[in-house]
């Protein structure tokens, strides 16, 4: 009984430990060279493949090679010399996405599906050929941005990360609509 009790010791005191981390203090876009000011520490139960925070000299001065988000803990291969952003065979697409168009709390990191709207099918599709219909452009990416409208009722810009075949059809998406899809997954539009 005495063994047990040791070991159930040991184990609670392991789950406990905690580590100080870095977090991002704020969103920082791929390519900023981070400062004192866009990290802050915290103490968590981390493991592996964060930047703990008496390393936080290895990173400052360093460059984000992707875009990272407010709160997030700081793997050290998301610093380097250079943006690699966005991922070679990627695209970030812009777009103008009416009231109505997109979820209002739709924010960066967003798994999403971007489809036509009800008056963005092309002209065939709307005859309703199943061939035709399937012709309509669609595309799966993550949100990398979204921006207020610039006038009351007017449209708000939703940056996607799509694979870059899926941005050479966005041109043929009119009135277009952003779905949020689960974090994981493999459904397409």
């Amino acid at each position: 009984m005495v063994v047990s009790a040791v070991g159930f010791t040991l184990v609670a005191q392991v789950i406990g430990e905690r580590a100080q981390v870095l977090v991002l203090a704020h969103d920082v876009s791929a390519g900023h060279v981070l400062k004192p000011g866009d990290l802050r520490v915290v103490q968590v139960a981390a493991e592996a493949g964060v930047v703990p925070a008496k390393e936080r000299g290895t990173v400052l001065g360093r460059r984000a090679r992707v875009p990272l988000v407010a709160g997030t803990m700081l793997a050290p291969g998301q610093v380097g010399t250079s943006a690699e952003f966005p991922p070679k065979g990627f695209s970030q697409v812009a777009f103008a996405v009416e009231q109505g168009g997109a979820p209002p709390d739709l924010s960066k990191g967003e798994r999403v599906a971007v489809v036509p709207g009800p008056t963005g099918a092309s002209a065939s599709a709307v005859e309703g050929t199943a061939e035709e219909e399937s012709a309509a452009p669609s595309m799966v990416g993550a949100v990398t941005g979204v921006r207020a409208p610039e006038s009351a009722g007017g449209p708000r810009v939703v940056t996607v990360l799509v694979e870059t075949a899926a941005a050479r059809r966005a041109a043929r998406l009119d009135h277009p609509r952003v779905v949020v899809l689960p974090a994981e997954g493999s459904e397409s539009p």
